[in-house]
């Protein structure tokens, strides 16, 4: 899996892999990555103003359509790991993130690719929206800067 070339600087959440997160024999569970995924997008969100509780409020949900994970070296418990981000330019109605665990080393463990689409819940009825309503299409479009932007 190759990450477009990203010239903003990620989001970054400085992680260690506890006991909840590994296996029996220490090592970080697949599912845990996927965790992890979801919370740096929701803190991302957050950052920028705009609480993932706030999006539920207003009927708005981000699902993830595709996942992709390309994991190069196993994480183990007690590890510091940096989980760098990218919210990407959106493709028609999907808005992909790109993220990378780092190692302390610097060496990278693992990567992902991740594509969201934004609904609106009404009922059981789900609706795909094309355009993001202001307040998140400017978090997003925050996001894509950078967080030193």
């Amino acid at each position: 899996m190759v990450i477009e070339s990203v010239t903003t600087p990620p989001w970054c959440w400085r992680k260690r892999v506890l006991p909840q997160h590994t296996d029996h024999g220490g090592v970080m569970w697949h599912g845990a990555y996927v965790a992890w995924l979801e919370e740096a997008r929701v803190e991302a969100l957050a950052a920028v103003g705009l609480p993932y509780d706030r999006l539920a409020a207003e009927g708005l949900e981000m699902p993830v359509v595709r996942l992709e994970v390309e994991y190069r070296q196993a994480l183990h418990h007690g590890e510091r790991v940096d989980l760098e981000s990218w919210a990407l330019e959106r493709r028609g109605v999907r808005w992909p993130w790109a993220s990378r665990w780092r190692r302390e080393d610097g060496q990278v463990a693992a990567m992902a690719r991740v594509e969201l689409v934004l609904v609106r819940l009404e009922g059981a009825r789900r609706t795909v929206l094309r355009q993001a309503p202001p307040a998140l299409r400017e978090a997003l479009e925050c996001l894509q800067r950078g967080p030193s932007a």
